[in-house]
């Protein structure tokens, strides 16, 4: 129910398709959420896990045994950084194409109240891209990466410690380009009135302006974006969006 689409609907819209970072979002972000759903099965079948050494079966026998190693949990942590790094990238794009008058259909360049003097949201996307750049280093899987211990015993550990620290600082990472892609959109929403977006966008627009003065002149930019990564790390522009979108 966006007039926004509908207004570029018609014979006097040239365009054959959009580029993969808009046409292909459910497919990635649809394998996104199939990871977290495999990742959660994962966890919940360690946590009700024994991980005992040595165990005492059912019947009275005392056994040795392995199953404290990590590398179900290890391994699902390293998928899930990549998941998050692939996320971001896709997202930055976007954010990228919001601000490029080459492909932004009509809005200034950077998103600029003043063009030519205003640099708008261009250092927003810089941030996002140095973001992204780091969550694919972060993606490297620590799984691999087994160095031996205790005199060639324990000579294969799955290093899911280290893939759980690294995963943490990739969501974090992740909440910010969202929150990037977020704001950026927001304003170029306001840049398209009188045009309205669907009532679902509408609503996230409505939540961002709460934080964030919206387009206008330059200004220090960091407490916005931290404001509105808060709302998408809390899940907040989340469930505003479900909460106004169609049933059908």
């Amino acid at each position: 129910d966006s007039p926004i689409i509908a207004s570029h609907r018609g014979a006097d819209d040239g365009r054959v398709q959009d580029a993969y970072s808009l046409r292909c979002s459910p497919q990635v972000h649809g394998a996104a959420r199939d990871t977290v759903a495999h990742a959660t099965l994962i966890a919940s079948r360690e946590l009700a896990s024994a991980v005992d050494n040595p165990v005492v079966t059912v019947d009275g026998r005392v056994a040795s045994n392995g199953n404290f190693h990590g590398a179900p949990v290890a391994y699902v942590l390293d998928f899930l950084a990549i998941a998050v790094a692939d996320v971001a990238s896709i997202s930055e794009r976007r954010t990228d194409r919001a601000l490029d008058p080459a492909r932004n259909r009509g809005l200034p360049p950077f998103l600029a109240h003043e063009v030519g003097v205003d640099s708008g949201l261009m250092i927003a996307q810089y941030a996002a891209a140095g973001i992204v750049s780091e969550l694919k280093r972060l993606a490297v899987p620590a799984s691999v990466d087994s160095i031996p211990s205790s005199a060639m015993q324990e000579d294969h550990v799955s290093m899911g410690w280290a893939a759980a620290r690294k995963l943490r600082r990739a969501v974090d990472g992740l909440g910010r380009v969202l929150a990037i892609e977020v704001l950026t959109g927001s304003r170029a929403l306001q840049l398209r009135a009188p045009l309205e977006p669907g009532p679902a966008t509408a609503a996230v627009n409505a939540l961002v302006t709460t934080v964030s003065a919206g387009a206008g002149p330059d200004r220090f930019l960091s407490p916005e974006m931290e404001a509105v990564a808060e709302l998408v790390l809390s899940g907040e522009v989340a469930r505003t969006a479900l909460a106004n979108a169609r049933a059908d």
